[in-house]
């Protein structure tokens, strides 16, 4: 029998809830397809800074290093609001990216087809259903470029600057290549190449990878325009790839078509299959403890882990196919409708298992 060895990042708020909902399904799904699975715990984030001083500590890093993937709930909250900078919760988030040499960032926005009405969009233009992959370059850009203060005309000035070296771009432009054969062999790539003379390499770069994967349909998107299109004709898009800046602002607009926050898992991976899966929600401090928090982002996680580390496709899809299900009658609060029946966390993790 397979086992897999999985990190738990469980960090704060209703970070702990919502991974031991994820956990529970990801053992039914075990059980069902014949692998088994072994955690370990460790800590980042707040609860790492409030016992060890810092938002990552080494062991942590260790052992997730030592895994075959790593779950992560979510980070932050008030309590560390006045650390620094370099010493807040985020910042281990930052951190664990960088030391597992996570570098594509993979954001699905999806609509359940019972929850078509929560889009913000008329249902004419969603149709039947959406399904689009962000691919986002993660370490490199204008986040990570060289940025200072200056004066400029005698008055303050600051820049920050937009890098990216032609092996980063041929990177991630493989990682979305290889998404879209598995997928509609659809790609759109996103840039900004009228302007910017990094999007002109980026650009440049992607059209030299793209001779690799003949069978994938290419076509390209400046970035304002690819805003304009997501909320006017969604269904066109397949896989988007964009750089870390850009893949920002288009993921959150892609993701909240959706119409919950509480629906949207994402994954980050590298050259290799460890991979750091989490939902894109933040920590909800207000409702942390209080049972309510939607574990399905973090449940559908586990199917992207499953996925995409794992090698597990069979199992993912299962867990996909039963969030699908149990939504047409189940709502946890920030998804309820009337005709459904509202369910706390534990519920909704107990019902997904059921329709397992």
């Amino acid at each position: 029998m397979k086992q897999y060895k999985i990190t738990l990042l469980k960090g704060d708020g209703i970070g702990p809830e919502i991974v031991d909902e994820a956990v529970k399904v990801l053992n039914k799904t075990a059980e069902k397809r014949g692998f088994s699975v072994a955690y370990e715990e460790a800590e980042l984030g707040g609860i790492a800074i409030d016992h060890t001083g810092v938002p990552l500590p080494e062991e942590t890093i260790a052992k997730c290093k030592a895994s075959d993937s790593v779950l992560l709930g979510a980070v932050g909250g008030p309590k560390w609001e006045n650390q620094p900078g370099s010493n807040r919760p985020e910042a281990g988030l930052l951190g664990i990216r960088g030391a597992l040499g996570l570098f594509a960032n993979l954001r699905p926005a999806v609509i359940f087809e019972p929850l078509r009405e929560a889009s913000p969009l008329k249902p004419e233009i969603i149709g039947e259903a959406m399904d689009i992959m962000v691919v986002r370059e993660l370490t490199g850009g204008i986040y990570f470029g060289e940025r200072g203060r200056t004066k400029k005309n005698e008055a303050s000035a600051a820049y920050d600057t937009e890098l990216y070296t032609v092996p980063e771009v041929e990177r991630i432009a493989r990682v979305a290549f290889d998404l879209a054969m598995k997928r509609n062999k659809k790609l759109c790539n996103v840039d900004k190449a009228n302007v910017l003379e990094s999007s002109r390499l980026w650009r440049e770069t992607v059209l030299k990878v793209a001779e690799e994967y003949p069978e994938v349909e290419l076509n390209h998107l400046y970035v304002d325009n690819c805003a304009m299109q997501l909320v006017r004709n969604p269904k066109q898009f397949d896989v988007i790839v964009t750089s870390n800046i850009f893949g920002d602002i288009l993921s959150d607009e892609a993701s909240m078509i959706s119409g919950s926050i509480g629906m949207l898992s994402s994954a980050s991976l590298g050259e290799g299959k460890l991979g750091l899966y989490e939902p894109i929600h933040g920590s909800a401090p207000d409702i942390a403890g209080m049972g309510i928090a939607n574990p399905l982002a973090t449940i559908l996680s586990v199917a992207m882990m499953l996925r995409y580390s794992l090698g597990e496709p069979a199992a993912a899809d299962d867990i996909e196919r039963a969030v699908g299900q149990v939504l047409k009658t189940a709502r946890t609060p920030d998804i309820y409708t009337e005709g459904t029946r509202k369910v706390n966390c534990k519920e909704m993790g107990d019902l997904v298992c059921s329709a397992l």
